[in-house]
């Protein structure tokens, strides 16, 4: 069976029904509690790496010390070609290490179900090609990718953040939103830090939950492209 390494970065972050989705696939899943001092390995020793979301900058060493190794680790899968996906916090790493930029607070927040536009760039991508044009995800993000590494392609927009998806050299991608999160992620969130920033916690989670069958068999199907990816690498 193929093995996937999978950071997490906070408590609640773990990789959910995406990671669900990679098991049902064959890839058995090693997830590395980065976040409450779980040891990474040196070098990758698996097949792949997955990065998974945070409330963290890709080089917030001091708050996030795991992060650095996380970097190395990521950097080395890419430079050897192994598989690579990174999750919001984890897309914005690749992108940084790849030597694209993040800015912090940058461009317009972006929380709940998010309409994206899956672009014509895509068409020949493992991962992208042949999905529906216009997609959602759930997003939960202020920090975002400004540059793209040299050569990247840009696979996927939004209104409100340009970058949403994108793939160094072969195999390395990053996704700005969470194809991880339900809408039973939108409805646990804080109602006031929602509201502190004029949103409605009800609202998002009704769109959430319309857009939800949609997206599950767009996420799902991107799921099961990656896992071929790692099994076959």
């Amino acid at each position: 069976m193929a093995r996937l390494l999978v950071v997490q970065n906070h408590r609640g972050g773990g990789a959910g029904r995406f990671g669900d989705w990679l098991t049902a696939d064959g890839v058995s899943l090693d997830v590395v509690h980065a976040y409450a001092g779980g040891a990474l390995p040196r070098r990758p020793e698996h097949d792949g790496v997955m990065v998974l979301g945070g409330g963290y900058l890709p080089d917030d060493d001091v708050r996030a010390p795991w992060l650095a190794p996380t970097r190395a680790l990521v950097a080395e899968a890419v430079d050897r070609g192994d598989p690579v996906f990174g999750i919001c916090l984890g897309g914005q790493l690749l992108a940084r290490v790849a030597g694209g930029t993040v800015r912090g607070e940058h461009g317009r927040p972006e929380f709940g179900s998010t309409p994206l536009t899956v672009r014509a760039e895509a068409g020949a991508d493992p991962l992208f090609g042949g999905l529906p044009e216009r997609v959602t995800a759930i997003e939960h993000h202020v920090d975002a990718v400004t540059a793209l590494p040299p050569g990247a392609a840009w696979l996927v927009s939004s209104e409100g953040c340009p970058y949403q998806a994108f793939r160094v050299g072969e195999r390395a991608w990053g996704v700005q939103f969470h194809p991880e999160a339900t809408a039973d992620r939108v409805r646990s969130w804080d109602a006031a830090r929602l509201g502190a920033r004029g949103l409605d916690p009800v609202e998002l989670s009704r769109r959430a939950e319309l857009d939800e069958p949609a997206a599950e068999a767009v996420w799902r199907e991107v799921a099961r492209r990656f896992a071929a990816v790692v099994a076959g690498s």
